[in-house]
């Protein structure tokens, strides 16, 4: 027990071995049924990160101070996906018994309890109208933010180098700073560049939920009234309000990393943080 503690502890310490099992941990979601207390845990922590990543956004200087944010795009969006496949096996394997509060929670709150079909349309416009806004306002309009960002600083970059070297031949700033200036410079090409392609992540992902959620909607209804031998509204009743619940889970952390996404590719020229430029400027 004592050596098993130890490795554990060496391995939290490490890390790049913690990321590394992070990672396998996320495909293995994809695969392992789990029950639902754990689930919640899961998505708790879905929630948690992408309020997390977008306090970062809104608090970064500039691009340089946050150049793990592609990757770490990537990396919550994969994590996302599974964690909605996980959800979609527990809805349609066990239906009105599923026993994921988070899920029920969410979908409760906004279809209500009674189960009547003003409810659950209702139900259906809240998570269709939150999915258009990401799809067609937020992540279209980062997208397009990040290939236009990523082009203009690929065409100031030579400017900006001679900069440098000017500043340094005049005696404003000696070497080491200028170094440091050029590695700034390399790091925010390679962030816009890398953002260029990851925002797509963000876009496909909401994409994806949407998609998902019709599915579940539709495979419920279908193992409801054929397998669970339940009456036609009951069944969509109870897929319809577990579906949105489960869409709602995964759709909010979407929407604030969506943000966190336009927030940070639409701040280059920044000189502090966006509270700071706010409180100054209003």
């Amino acid at each position: 027990m004592d050596d098993i503690l130890k490795s554990l502890r060496q391995i939290t310490g490490n890390s790049d071995a913690a990321l590394g099992i992070g990672v396998v941990l996320i495909l293995a979601l994809i695969i392992v049924p789990l029950p639902g207390t754990l689930l919640d845990v899961l998505i708790g922590i879905s929630l948690l990160s992408g309020l997390l990543i977008l306090l970062t956004a809104l608090s970064s200087t500039s691009p340089a101070d946050f150049s793990s944010f592609p990757t770490l795009l990537l990396i919550t969006t994969i994590y996302r996906i599974a964690v909605n496949i996980s959800t979609t096996r527990l809805i349609l394997t066990k239906g009105a018994s599923a026993d994921s509060s988070m899920i029920q929670a969410f979908g409760t709150f906004v279809v209500g309890g009674g189960g009547s079909t003003s409810g659950l349309v209702v139900g259906i416009v809240i998570f269709t109208i939150l999915t258009l806004v990401q799809i067609v306002v937020i992540t279209k309009g980062a997208t397009r933010v990040s290939e236009v960002a990523a082009r203009f600083a690929l065409d100031s970059l030579p400017g900006k180098q001679l900069a440098i070297d000017a500043d340094q031949t005049a005696g404003y700033i000696d070497e080491k700073e200028a170094r440091r200036r050029r590695k700034q410079l390399q790091r925010e090409m390679d962030f816009y560049g890398s953002m260029d392609g990851a925002s797509k992540f963000v876009q496909g992902d909401v994409r994806l939920g949407l998609i998902v959620t019709t599915v579940n909607i539709i495979g419920g209804l279908i193992i409801g009234v054929t397998l669970m031998s339940m009456p036609f509204m009951e069944a969509l009743e109870v897929f319809t309000r577990f579906t949105i619940g489960d869409g709602l889970v995964s759709q909010i952390p979407a929407l604030l990393i969506s943000t966190a996404t336009g927030v940070i590719v639409s701040r280059s020229a920044a000189e502090e943080s966006l509270p700071a430029e706010l409180k100054n400027q209003l």
